[in-house]
C-alpha cells in the first residue's frame, strides 16, 4: 500500500489532534509533521501521534555539516518515526552521516531504523528560478537525477521530488529509490505555492511510491472521504 502522508500545517497541538479525531482507527495512518508544528510543540507532539499508532514522516530537511546531521538524525530516531529527511544538496558525506544518526539512534531506543528521504529540488522551485538564482546551467530533469543519484549512492532510502520526476529517477538511478512526492493537488484545487504539480491518478501513473498532500485534504469539505479518495487514486483503484 503507498501511503499518503496528511501534512499536518497546522500551528498548535490542539489544532492537530482536533483536526485528525475523525481518522483515528484508520489502518496505516500516515502523517506529515513539518517544521511549523515540531517547532512549536517538540518530541511531545511526535509522542501523541505515535500513541495513536499513527506513522509519521518528520520532514525538517536537515543541511549542516556531517557531523552536526549525524548527532540530530541519532536524536531524531529515538522519537520513533518513520521517516525523515535532509536536503540532497548537502552531499554525499551528508547524506552517509545522517542514514548513520539514524540507525544508531534506532538501535539505541530499540526502535526500527527510519528511511531516509534526501529533498532534491524543491517542488516550489521552477527551473527558471534554478538556474537563475542557484546557479545550475542544466534542466530540472537533470539536476533532480543527478542529486537523487547521489542520495542513491549514499545511503538514502528515497528522495523527495515532484512525481513528474520519478519515471526519469527509476530509470536513470535505481528502480528501488522510493520517490515520494509533494506538490499533489486535485483538479479542482489551486496550485498555491507550488509550481511542479500533479493529481493523485497521475501521480499513480508516473510510479509514485507515495504522495504528500496537505490543504487538499486539511481544507476539504470531507476531509476523511477525501483522504480515502486521495488513496485509492494513489493505489490505482486498489
Amino acid at each position: 500500500m503507498k501511503p499518503v502522508f496528511i501534512a499536518l500545517d497546522f500551528p498548535t497541538a490542539e489544532k492537530t489532534l482536533e483536526f485528525l479525531k475523525p481518522f483515528i482507527g484508520i489502518k496505516n495512518l500516515s502523517v506529515k509533521v513539518g517544521m511549523e508544528l515540531f517547532y512549536r510543540e517538540g518530541p511531545k507532539i511526535i509522542q501523541k501521534l505515535r500513541e495513536q499508532n499513527i506513522q509519521i514522516f518528520l520532514d525538517l530537511k536537515l543541511h549542516d555539516i556531517p557531523n552536526t546531521v549525524e548527532k540530530s538524525a541519532n536524536q531524531l530516531a529515538q522519537l520513533d518515526i518513520q521517516y525523515t529527511t535532509v536536503h540532497a544538496l548537502g552531499g554525499g558525506k551528508m547524506i552517509q552521516a545522517a542514514k548513520k544518526g539514524l540507525i544508531n539512534g534506532a538501535k539505541d531506543t530499540n526502535h526500527p531504523t527510519p528511511k531516509l528521504l534526501a529533498v532534491t529540488q524543491l517542488t516550489s522551485t521552477s527551473e527558471m528560478q534554478m538556474k537563475i538564482e542557484e546557479q545550475i546551467n542544466v534542466s530540472i530533469n537533470e539536476s533532480v537525477t543527478h542529486l537523487a543519484n547521489i542520495a542513491y549512492q549514499s545511503g538514502a532510502d528515497g528522495v523527495i521530488s515532484s512525481a513528474l520526476e520519478d519515471q526519469l529517477i527509476h530509470e536513470k538511478v535505481s528502480n528501488h529509490l522510493l520517490c515520494i512526492n509533494p506538490g499533489i493537488r486535485l483538479k479542482n484545487n489551486a496550485s498555491d505555492d507550488q509550481k511542479r504539480i500533479v493529481t493523485p491518478t497521475e501521480a499513480q501513473k508516473l510510479g509514485s511510491n507515495g504522495i504528500v498532500v496537505g490543504r487538499s485534504i486539511t481544507q476539504a469539505k470531507d476531509p476523511v472521504q477525501t483522504y480515502q479518495n486521495i488513496l485509492s487514486a494513489i493505489n490505482g483503484g486498489m
